[in-house]
């Protein structure tokens, strides 16, 4: 498989870019947004809110669940990738075109607090650790900061995630050519995928190329490490003193929470594992496209529990009932009690 096309996968490994439409399109378009079938659209993720869940997916759809889902409108038309609470009131959602929303009332309205078509670039992750302090991820190394709940963003530039000679690649053009040095530096870092506390001081990171990278300063500054696989990485879970790192290809990798000494986990099938969720104390069930549906333990046995047919999942969440709910390509799935 070429670089070119790894690199179109580690965004969604699934779904293609959608073009962003004009302000006065979307204002046209946001009473049309609320779909009976909506739900049965594409939605990749679904957030835990203390009682309720949040998902979000194509064309700024989002979801809330209380004894059944409902959709409620938001101000884009983008694809949605990711939600995040810091309270049961206040959360995040971003998405391409750099978009970033805001809820102070869990879901059920949501504001724009960032949105910058020309990054050509999407977030896939954002993470607060207090209600003004957050950072959002995404592609091509794209990581913005804010100190202030959200109202202004400010861009970082992680060159210590390079690789060295591509460091010394842009130390030398910079000398040359400024244009030509800024157009190269915002595309040579890797994708960055998820990112998830591990404790009180630990970040880690994870992404294409096999970016694993720790922080201990809440992101300012990054250790990668010489991880064992060169592919993307999708996705982080943490079981009890287990992480686990999962991507292409059926690639699952676990250690304990010093992150160092990371094994690979073997897994039944060979599909992309996109997500993951603690059940009891030592099992991680992850979900993949394919539909698989598997069940790792935190001494690395895995079991196939289920393979959904046409079906590709890229999320997996909780209710406050006990009810496993799936996402994908499908829309939004309770799983059947086993």
């Amino acid at each position: 498989m070429s670089f070119s096309m790894l690199r179109f996968l580690s965004v969604l490994s699934l779904f293609s870019l959608f073009q962003s439409t004009s302000l006065l399109a979307q204002e046209n378009n946001l009473q049309q947004q609320i779909q009976p079938l909506a739900a049965n659209s594409l939605v990749l993720d679904i957030a835990k809110n203390q009682q309720t869940l949040v998902a979000v997916g194509d064309r700024g759809h989002a979801f809330i669940y209380q004894d059944s889902w409902r959709q409620v409108s938001t101000p884009t038309q983008v694809l949605l990738t990711k939600a995040f609470f810091i309270t049961p009131n206040k959360g995040w959602a971003v998405g391409h075109d750099a978009t970033i929303l805001h809820t102070q009332d869990a879901g059920l309205s949501w504001q724009l607090q960032m949105q910058s078509p020309e990054i050509e670039k999407p977030f896939l992750d954002i993470l607060f650790f207090n209600e003004q302090n957050g950072i959002a991820i995404g592609a091509y190394g794209l990581f913005y900061r804010t100190q202030d709940g959200g109202r202004t963003w400010k861009s970082e530039y992680h060159q210590e995630l390079l690789f060295e000679e591509d460091i010394a690649y842009l130390e030398e053009l910079k000398a040359e050519d400024e244009t030509l040095y800024l157009s190269e530096r915002s595309t040579l870092l890797p994708h960055f995928n998820r990112i998830l506390p591990v404790n009180d001081t630990t970040l880690i990171m994870v992404g294409e190329l096999g970016l694993v990278a720790t922080s201990i300063d809440e992101g300012r500054n990054w250790i990668k490490q010489d991880f064992l696989y060169e592919g993307s990485l999708f996705n982080v879970a943490v079981v009890s003193n287990t992480a686990f790192v999962m991507g292409l290809r059926g690639n699952v990798f676990r250690a304990d929470l010093n992150l160092v000494d990371w094994r690979k986990v073997e897994l039944p099938v060979d599909s992309t594992i996109n997500a993951g969720i603690q059940l009891g104390e030592d099992t991680l069930r992850v979900v993949g496209n394919a539909g698989v549906i598997i069940d790792i333990s935190t001494s690395g046995e895995s079991q196939l529990v289920e393979q959904r047919q046409g079906e590709n999942l890229v999320a997996i969440a909780e209710d406050s009932q006990g009810n496993l709910w799936v996402a994908g390509n499908k829309g939004l799935i309770k799983l059947e009690q086993k």
